[in-house]
Formats: C-alpha cells, structure tokens, sequence
C-alpha cells in the first residue's frame, strides 16, 4: 500500500485523533499515528499541539519510528524551545546506545535543532561522539561541530571542539578525514582570520592519503582545502601535484574541476623548463575534453571554467581546437561559448580549420549565433597576421550574401581590420559603400561613417555619403551623431573647398539644436579649432591612430589570477569574484596564485609588502570618469589586515542616506585629484638587539601643545562645481577631530540646502552632525564651517590608505571630490604604552614588519623632537643616548586600535633621522612617516 492514504483530510477532531493514537500500547498504531502527523506537518498543518505526544514516542528501539520522531523535533523545535528541552535525555540516552546509527541519528538531530537553550546540554554528547568508536558517528560528530558553531561560536572555542577537530584530521577513516575538513573550512570561512586549518607538509600528506579512499563529496572538500595551501617549494608543489593528478580521471566533474584548480595554483610554482611541468600540461586537456561529453548544462559550466584556463595557459587545450566546433543541437548558451574559446585558441597553425567553420557558422539560422561568428572572424584576422587576408575575403563573400545583419556586422569589424592593418584592405572601401543603403543598425552606421570619414580622400562622392546620413542627423542616435560630426570634419579638413557648406550645417546641428552635451560640446570643440588654428585642428583630428591590440576582452591579469582560485564555484561561472555577488556578513577572502618560480616576484602580496617604492609606482588616488562612484561603493580592495581588525566595523554611516540616491552612486561629476603621496625609500640596519637595557634608563619627555594642523588647500575649484570652492584641512582637538571648511560661492546664484556625505575608507571616518550652513550663500560670499567627524562609518580599505572620497550636495547639484587626510588626527591620547609593554610588543612583532625611513632636513633636537611629536599624541616612553645618538622610542595608537611603535635615531650634527616603524599592519607604516615628516618639518 502506499504512503498517499496519509495525507488524506480525515473527519473533524483530527488533533485529538492523533493524540489518542500516539498513546496507543500498539507499536504499530504508533508508527501509522506518527506517519500522519509528519504528512500533516509537510503540508503545511500545524501539529506543534502535538509536541508532548510525539516526544513520548521517542522511547523505542525502532529506528523507523525513531527517525520520523527527530525529523518532527527538527521542525517545532524552534518554536517550542521550552518543550525540546524534555527531549534532551532521550538524544543524551541515544548517544550512548550500541547501535552506531542511533548514536549518529541522535548527534545529527542534536545539531539540526536551533534552539539557543539546547546546545549546552550538546556539548557533553558531541564530546563523547568526536571520540567514539564508529567511524560512521565521528564523522557525523564532525558535521555537527560546524552546525554548533553557527549557532554558538564562543561554546565551540571554549569546550575545546576545534582542537577535536584538527585531531580528526589524522583520523584512520577518509570519511572522517574529508568531513573535519569540511567543518573547518566552513568555520574557517567565518572567520577569515583564525588560522584554523593551519596545515603544513604533515597534515597535507595524511589529507593526500584520506583523497584516494574517499567519496566523491569528500574529495571535493579535500582538494579545495588542498588549494588553500601554500607550498613551500616546488618539490613539495611537484609532490601534491603528482598525487592529485589521478583525480582527473574521476566520474564527477566535480571533482574533476577541484583536481584542475589545485593543479592551476601549483603549476605557477614549477618551472617550465621541467619535464614534468610539460607531462602536466599534457595531462590536463583529456579530463576537460571529457567535461563536454555531458548534458548541456554542465558542458556550459565546464566552458566557462575552460575559458579562464585558456587565458591562463592556452598551451594546455592548443592541440584540442576540434572539440570546441559547434554541433549543430547546441543550445546557443554552449554555441556563443565555444566560439568565444575557439578565438583564444586560434593559432597560425589552425587558423585554416578555423575560418571555414565559421564561415559556415556565418550561414546558420540563429541570428545571436551568425553575429557572434562574423565577429569572430574579425578577430581572428586582428589576432592571426598571416590570416587577416583571408579573413576579409571571408567577410567581404559574406557581405554579397547581402543578409541584413550579416553586413552590418561584417562592416563593424572591418572597421576594427582597418584599424589594425592600415593602408591594406581599403580596395574593399567600395563594396562597402555599396551596402550604405541597407545599415539600420547604430553601431554599423558609426562604424561605416568612420571608413568613410578615414579614407574621405579614396572615395570620390564622400561628401554626399556623408550627406545622406546628415538628412535624419536629430534621429540618429549619439554613437551616430558623433561619428558623423567627426566623420565630416575630417572631410573638410581633407578636401575644405568642396565641404564648408557641409561642415558648417553639421556644427550648427550639434551646437545650436542638439540637448546632448557630450555632441555640443565636441561640436564646440571643433569649431574653435577650425575658427582659430586649422594647422592645429589638422594634427588633433587627423593624428596617428595607436593600433588596436589583438585581445581587448582578456580579462585583467589579477582578476584572472584570483578567478583561477576559485575554478568549479560559481565566481569561475560568473567570472566575477565572489566578493561581487556574495552578501551577508562572511568575510570574502581574497586569493591569489602562489608567485612564479624564478620570477622577481615578492611572496608578499603588493598590499603587506613594505612600503618604500619610489613615487611613480603609487596607484593614483582617482579612479577613471568611466568607473564613478557606482563600482567604487562595490569595491572591497586587498586581503582583510591582520592583527587589529582594520575592517570590522559594521556601523552604517548616519540612519539616513542624507542625499538620497543620486549622491554616491550616481554619475553626476568626476573626482578631482588629490595631490600624490610620496613614498620614501627603504635604508638603515634593523633595530640593534640592545633593547632590553635601553629601558633601564629614564624617559618621558615632552610637554603637550596643539596637534599640528595644515593649512587649507583648495579640494574642490570652483570651475569643476559650477561656482562651488571648497577648500579644507583636517584638525584634532582634545580627542575630537573635525573637517575645517571653507565655502566660497563663485557663481552668479545663491547657494542653498548643503549636506555632505563620505564614502566608505580605510578607518571609518564619517561626518558625526550634518554640513550646517545657517544661511543661504550668496555669490561671491565665503562661509568657515568646523565639521565634526567619527570613526563609526562603514570601513573599506582604499588605495592609498588615507584616501577620502566626499560628496557635497547643494540646490545646483551634487559634486565629488577626494583628498588626503594625514594620519595623525586619528592618533588617540591614550596612546602611550608602558614601558615593559613595549618591550615585549616589540620583540611580539615579527621583523619583516619592520620598516625604516629617512626624515632629511631636520634641525630639531631630540626634546623638541619629542615635545612637538607628544603634542600630536606620539609619546615618547624612553630616552637614551647611545655613541652620541640620542634614541628616542615612541608609541603611538589609531583610532582602529591599531598601536605603531617607533624608534627614533638622532644625531646631534645629522640633520637625517632614522625612523624605525614596527606595526601589526605593516601597510599603515608609510602614512605614519608621512605624518612624522609633516609634524616635524612644520
């Protein structure tokens, strides 16, 4: 009989119903009672009535009945915490029964149930669990850690569970193996600084060993932890590689891709002169091209992941370009992705097999499909030289098809052709006029208007082509309008007797009729060119055209990097890293390939890498027009900073988004830069060992003045804000820090309604009151405003680290701008550290965070050295006098927590000092110099 009769409505009183049948004696009643309230409870009944009834039947030896009973508890649990609790005895009786599989029934359910109340009573049971002697139940146990720690972090870290763990790593059972590692991940990936997988040669070898007994899930979460490690050599990375390998032959895909992942990371490693590094090589294409044997679905997933390895190393799949031709019952998901990686890997030695394929693509029925391959071709002939003859008398075969949107494509990439390869191919120039009547498209309309415009001195009636599009010229759209402006401009400077009726009516059309700013103001451009310098105009509108490269769509090289490390997830799917579509509070760690073997590459990262470069390499401080502030608040930057947490604060900035929308997403106006920062250069020997007795002597001096404060500089000049000046510095005052404004109204209208808004920065400033200006601003009147800041805002490491992006919003419109802010306003007054304290700070800190700086051109003595610093909260702790150099060892505190030790070394007749930083946050060292030359030269 099947299970249908119990979802079927039985007569009223079905509750109490129930309830008598659950207190049968009769076992069998039991189960068939217990069976309707779990089909009530799927459909969406309320049984939770039935709570007391059901846990009573959890006293049986019968597992049937047992299961059905848990899977009741896991549901009301949460909404009935105080009646769960009755169960406790029974899961702590069930955990120490002799069957294995209640044990693990009874640990797994114990995790399942979310009830804060319960899990104390858990911890004695999983204890026991974790050691038993079942495999079947430790690994359970395993699982059941990671589900606690969800609920309750600090019980796990207290009853000692992830130690537990990590012992289970070196456990005799696979399965237990790969379900610790599991749990840790998972943990770990909550916590991205804990160090909890904290594997080294050992461990890595007891995992490798755990990969080959296995299921197909455990080797999943073995490999990806096995990506996460960093081998210390490439023996040791040659070693993992040769035993990971045999995975590429296993039946899930799945695995398939983790084996790929860890063999990309490890493959940066080996050199390329080895033997086995071209024996990998090798070994990789077969399990990929097995990958496109599957259903659609995952040939899609495995075609996305083969793109990134193509830009990677296109070595790997370049003798493999025949499994990539479309099969005519692709769905076109498949189809557009093939022909992108059949691109990638078009060669001089294939380019032949290539073109005739999509050639005979170009003639399919599916539109999206023909356009894409006509582009190909395109781009084959920009990236194979050797090809691009036959490529354009590909396309030009193509255009006799006289096929609608097979000609607009193949002129929008001869365009590209002729960029490319100049003085070449313009014979085909007529045939391409001939289709001038056929484009409907804008981008073939643009595209055809430049050759004509390009090549106006080749083709005899240029002026009336042109003409002919000038007649609709308000219809057109602005990729069209503009070409055609430019296109006609080059004409008159090209031929300018036959063109000046036509170059006038064109500049007119843009100028006077048009609303598009972009088209007025390039037409207002050109017309003073031509008005004022025609030689002028001839070298800007008729320069040399840089050559366009081969590959425009690569991906950028770092993101590609990161994309590597996260082959078979999603972000290898979206190609985009996770942290731009992952949200909620888990911190996103960033990854990157292992250095290449033999390159000049630090084993730093660029971010914890001790400053000291010289100027130029500085990335600078204002991001592109096109990337405004839209991107810039998605934007999270660099691995998270390791000891004090720089980016933990949560706080929101203000309740309200004072400016509504428009403000920090929108695209009304670009950043003006800030002045650069300059970074010094490394010199000086580390610290000498002779600390410990350095601290016998007498310190602590200096008497408190003002924090020093800057004068004010123009952030934003009026002609970037139609009349609005703002100029500024940055002040501490007896621990509050304020934004000293100046407002200056240049323009011929009052200014009223002011706010300001920051975005989000390295140490969480925020506005802490709103940009209060009492009256409204008439013209040319300036106003002083002090606005007090916070270190409550949303954090978000910027490049460089002091970097503050503000949006100021008045009644004419919303202006962005971005300025340096200098480190020391965010130096506490706490900040002076006990002397022993110190001591044993210091010698805490690793050396590599240790860097030295030159202060040049300073004639202080140490106590005006040390007077001036204290006054902007640098204490000194210790003075002494070391061969004539006076050491002065100093320690000061961010607002983050982050505490910056100093050594200063001062001789009497050098007007250099040596300054040495040491810091848990090693980037921050650079701005802390910065801060130290300016308080101390001004």
């Amino acid at each position: 009989m099947t299970d249908s009769k119990y979802f079927t409505t039985t007569k009223k009183g079905e509750i109490f119903e129930l309830k008598a049948e659950l207190n049968s004696d009769k076992k069998e009643k039991k189960k068939e009672a217990v069976k309707k309230v779990i089909a009530s409870m799927t459909v969406g009944k309320d049984v939770s009535a039935l709570f007391p009834d059901v846990v009573n039947c959890m006293q049986t030896d019968n597992l049937e009945l047992k299961k059905l009973v848990y899977l009741y508890l896991m549901n009301y649990a949460k909404s009935q915490p105080d009646m769960a609790i009755m169960a406790v005895n029974t899961f702590v009786k069930d955990c120490e029964d002799p069957n294995p599989l209640i044990r693990a029934l009874a640990v797994r359910t114990m995790g399942c149930i979310r009830v804060d109340k319960i899990t104390e009573y858990l911890c004695e049971p999983l204890r026991k669990c974790l050691k038993d002697e079942d495999p079947y139940v430790r690994k359970t146990a395993a699982v059941c850690v990671a589900k606690l720690h969800d609920i309750n972090a600090q019980l796990v870290e207290d009853q000692g569970f992830l130690d537990t763990l990590k012992d289970l790593i070196s456990d005799s059972n696979p399965m237990v193996v790969a379900n610790a590692v599991a749990a840790l991940s998972e943990i770990a990936e909550s916590h991205p600084s804990s160090n909890l997988l904290d594997l080294n040669p050992q461990s890595i070898n007891k995992l490798l060993t755990a990969l080959n007994e296995c299921t197909e899930w455990g080797q999943i979460f073995i490999l990806d932890c096995l990506a996460n490690y960093m081998p210390k050599d490439d023996r040791e990375a040659q070693s993992i590689c040769e035993r990971v390998t045999p995975r590429l032959s296993h039946a899930n895909s799945a695995v398939v891709l983790s084996a790929v992942k860890v063999l990309m990371k490890f493959m940066e490693m080996l050199s390329k002169d080895l033997d086995y590094y071209g024996t990998l090589l090798k070994k990789l294409a077969p399990p990929l091209v097995t990958l496109l044997s599957a259903e659609p679905e995952l040939q899609y997933v495995a075609l996305r992941n083969i793109n990134l390895i193509v830009q990677k190393r296109p070595e790997i799949l370049k003798h493999e370009m025949k499994v990539f031709f479309v099969k005519y019952n692709d769905p076109i998901y498949v189809k557009l992705e093939k022909l992108d990686i059949m691109i990638r890997l078009a060669s001089q030695a294939n380019i032949a097999q290539v073109l005739a394929e999509l050639k005979e693509y170009a003639t399919e029925v599916d539109v999206d499909f023909v356009r894409k391959a006509v582009r190909a071709i395109g781009r084959c002939a920009i990236k194979v030289e050797q090809s691009a003859e036959r490529c354009v008398s590909t396309l030009l075969d193509l255009i006799q098809t006289k096929v609608n949107y097979v000609v607009q494509e193949a002129i929008v990439v001869i365009k590209d052709i002729f960029r490319k390869y100049p003085n070449k191919y313009e014979s085909v120039i007529a045939t391409l006029c001939e289709n001038l009547d056929s484009l409907d498209e804008p981008e073939a309309r643009a595209a055809m208007i430049w050759i004509v415009g390009e090549y106006a001195e080749r083709i005899d009636n240029a002026d009336e082509l042109l003409e002919s599009f000038l007649e609709g010229f308000h219809d057109e759209s602005t990729q069209v309008q503009l070409q055609l402006l430019t296109a006609i401009v080059k004409l008159f400077l090209k031929k300018p007797t036959e063109t000046q009726e036509l170059v006038q009516q064109v500049l007119s059309l843009a100028t006077q009729d048009s609303d598009n700013p972009d088209l007025r103001d390039r037409g207002y451009i050109y017309w003073r060119l031509l008005s004022t310098d025609p030689v002028a105009a001839k070298e800007v509108v008729l320069a040399e055209k840089p050559l366009i490269s081969e590959e425009t769509d690569l991906i950028e090289p770092t993101l590609l990097d990161e994309l590597i490390c996260y082959i078979g997830t999603l972000a290898s799917v979206y190609h985009k890293p996770p942290s731009a579509f992952v949200e909620g509070s888990r911190g996103v760690v960033h990854k990157s390939l292992p250095p290449r073997t033999g390159s000049s590459e630090s084993a730093e990262s660029p971010d914890t890498a001790p400053s000291g470069g010289p100027a130029a390499d500085q990335p600078s401080v204002i991001p592109t027009q096109g990337d405004l502030l839209g991107d810039l608040l998605n934007l999270d930057l660099g691995p998270p900073v390791s000891g004090p947490p720089m980016a933990t604060s949560t706080v929101q900035m203000g309740a309200v988004d004072l400016l509504g929308d428009s403000l920090m997403g929108g695209s009304g106006g670009s950043f003006t830069p800030a002045p650069s920062t300059t970074a010094p250069t490394n010199v000086g020997a580390p610290l000498g060992s002779g600390l410990g007795d350095l601290f016998d002597l007498t310190g602590g001096v200096g008497t408190l003045s003002g924090s020093y404060v800057a004068p004010k500089t123009v952030w934003l000049p009026a002609m970037k804000a139609k009349g609005l000046e703002i100029s500024g510095t940055f002040s501490r005052q007896v621990g509050s820090i304020s934004m000293d404004l100046v407002l200056t109204n240049k323009a011929l209208q009052v200014m009223s309604d002011f706010a300001i808004q920051f975005n989000r920065n390295s140490f969480g400033l925020a506005p802490a009151a709103p940009l209060q200006v009492h009256a409204p601003l008439a013209p040319n009147q300036s106003v002083e405003i002090s606005l007090p800041l916070n270190t409550v805002g949303s954090v978000m490491k910027m490049e460089p680290l002091n970097n503050l992006q503000v949006a100021v919003k008045n009644n004419i419109d919303v202006f962005y701008f971005s300025t340096l802010y200098p480190l020391h306003i965010l130096f506490v007054e706490d900040g002076k550290m006990e002397r022993q304290m110190f001591l044993a700070t210091w010698k805490d800190m690793p050396n590599e965070n240790e860097t030295q700086f030159q202060i040049k051109d300073c004639s202080l003595n140490a106590d005006a050295v040390s007077s001036k610093l204290q006054g902007s909260n640098i204490f000194t702790i210790a003075k002494r006098n070391v061969e004539g150099q006076d050491m002065l060892y100093q320690s000061l505190k961010l607002t983050n927590g982050i505490w910056v030790l100093a050594e200063l070394r001062i001789q009497p007749s050098n007007p250099s000092f040596t300054l040495s930083l040491k810091c848990r946050a090693p980037e921050v060292s650079q701005y802390i110099y910065q801060a130290y030359e300016t308080i101390l030269k001004n």
